[in-house]
């Protein structure tokens, strides 16, 4: 079965910062690029960043460049995302997702083109 599960969320004060980590199972990890989507309650999930299958390239949404890093290792089966600068309204139920779709070089943002998630981990940042 394919399983990825999400750790590294909590409770943090504007300013700081956490690093979730996403470890996968279950698929051929390197032949799926891997993004990140964030969801608050009551909004629509959306995208955050994502990481080709290759790992170099990347994207993140508006809100988050220069403060959010995407990266994978591939051998350790497990993709993670650095979240500096933390916002209040960076609070969210983040989850990591698979897409079997994408090139080796290109990756997608929209959340219907990844086959695979994970249940989340809940980011809470204070002011």
């Amino acid at each position: 079965q394919v399983q990825l599960v999400e750790s590294g969320g909590g409770l943090v004060q504007a300013g700081g910062s956490l690093r979730l980590s996403c470890a996968a199972s279950g698929l051929p990890f390197s032949m799926y690029a891997l993004a990140w989507f964030r969801q608050d309650s009551g909004k629509e999930r959306e995208f955050v960043a994502a990481i080709s299958r290759s790992g170099v390239n990347t994207g993140y949404a508006d809100s988050v460049k220069g403060r959010f890093v995407i990266s994978r290792d591939n051998a350790k089966r497990t993709v993670s995302l650095q979240v500096n600068s933390l916002k209040p309204e960076d609070t969210a139920v983040y989850y990591c997702a698979a897409d079997f779709e994408a090139s080796s070089i290109s990756y997608s943002v929209a959340s219907s083109d990844y086959r695979f998630w994970g249940q989340g981990t809940q980011v809470t940042v204070s002011s």
